[in-house]
């Protein structure tokens, strides 16, 4: 569907004179504390969110979840007569990494032509966005050609276990994929390839000994443990951009027994989805080193990689040709952080990530959104979705 002559500036304007709002909702979400692994708070946090859409004239469902968060579907229609079947879905999430009680040492603040505080940028800052998106189209009069779904998961920070049936299935009914996870650097571009994240637990069982008076009765797990890591280094290929790092690692019990037991995570990053057989594959056949010593794999867990399609790039050149019409440049990354993005696009659906706020900082101390850009992101959003 192609906009009007001067719809994107026309939608622009609209977004400006509401920029002041943008930044009070903002404010309001993120005093709404939402850690991944408390349901209380992430369920209070959906109900406002759940709030914000049903103005809007949403149709709003909740996804119950008994072990998480619930999740959070809302469908728009912005054209005239019954929906069609064809739809747009819009994806994100509603979870944070902060653990409660941070807003006491890291409130929300406006300073410096930024919105200081924890979530702003990842990625409680796109689900302002995309509402707003929503109302500049119906302030400007611009219609859409398809349904359009918004999912917001509570979950997404640690790993989407409890959602990823819900994205799939409605990744599946849909033409496209909009990711409002947060744009890449300074300059905002978007994400148009992810790497695929994969982890596991290796755990090591020795035998324990005094390790000054009969330590040849004992079997290192600390030791076995070490040289398994060393072997799992090598497989480290970043021209083909595959990385494996020990991340956490646990052994031992006091310094003058020999430990029998160890253990390590690991964190595994691909860019092609045809290397993580072989990686899997290779943590399976794991065999012990040190003799007497036992190897075990556990926790096996994939997000498949989202690569760089001819549909994506798709995507991308209309989110290009949308911002400028608007006199601004847009351009794309790469990244190895994984989100919601990589499971839609392994399903073979067109899917375009990055299009939320634009700032810095994630998941620390600084993180932060730049507010002159909150109008232009949310105008971006709102083209495609009149356009796709």
């Amino acid at each position: 569907m192609t906009l009007p002559t001067g719809a994107m500036r026309k939608i622009l304007r609209e977004l400006k004179n509401r920029e002041k709002d943008m930044v009070r909702l903002l404010g309001d979400f993120v005093r709404c504390e939402s850690p991944s692994h408390n349901k209380t708070a992430v369920d209070r946090f959906g109900a406002i969110v759940a709030r914000e859409w049903r103005r809007r004239g949403a149709k709003v469902r909740i996804l119950h979840n008994p072990s998480r968060g619930n999740h959070l579907r809302a469908e728009v229609w912005l054209g005239r007569g019954r929906p069609p079947r064809q739809q747009l879905m819009v994806l994100g999430h509603m979870d944070t990494v902060y653990p409660l009680g941070t807003l006491a040492k890291m409130p929300f603040r406006v300073s410096g032509g930024r919105a200081w505080g924890p979530g702003t940028f990842d990625m409680k800052g796109g689900l302002v966005l995309a509402l707003f998106a929503v109302d500049a189209l119906k302030a400007a009069g611009i219609k859409s050609s398809k349904r359009l779904v918004f999912l917001w998961n509570s979950d997404e920070e640690i790993g989407s276990e409890s959602s990823r049936r819900a994205i799939e299935r409605e990744a599946r009914r849909s033409d496209a994929v909009l990711v409002l996870e947060p744009s890449f650097g300074p300059d905002g571009r978007l994400k148009t390839a992810r790497k695929g994240v994969g982890g596991a637990e290796i755990v090591v069982t020795g035998r324990s000994a005094h390790a000054g008076v009969d330590p040849e009765k004992g079997v290192n797990a600390v030791h076995e443990l070490a040289l398994q890591i060393q072997r799992m280094m090598k497989l480290n290929d970043p021209q083909r951009g595959i990385t494996v790092q020990a991340t956490v690692v646990a052994g031992g019990t006091v310094s003058n027994v020999i430990p029998a037991h160890a253990r390590a995570e690991l964190d595994i990053r691909y860019s092609r989805t045809a290397d993580a057989a072989s990686l899997q594959g290779q943590l399976r056949r794991l065999r012990p080193i040190l003799k007497g010593a036992r190897v075990e794999i556990r926790g096996e867990r994939s997000r498949p990689p989202m690569e760089r399609t001819a549909a994506t790039r798709a995507l991308f050149r209309q989110a290009q040709s949308l911002m400028r019409e608007l006199g601004l440049p847009l351009g794309e990354a790469a990244t190895g952080g994984g989100s919601d993005g990589n499971l839609t696009a392994a399903l073979g659906v067109p899917t375009l990530d990055g299009l939320g706020v634009v700032g810095d900082s994630p998941h620390n101390p600084r993180e932060h959104v730049v507010i002159r850009t909150l109008p232009q992101r949310a105008a971006l959003i709102a083209g495609l979705l009149a356009s796709l």
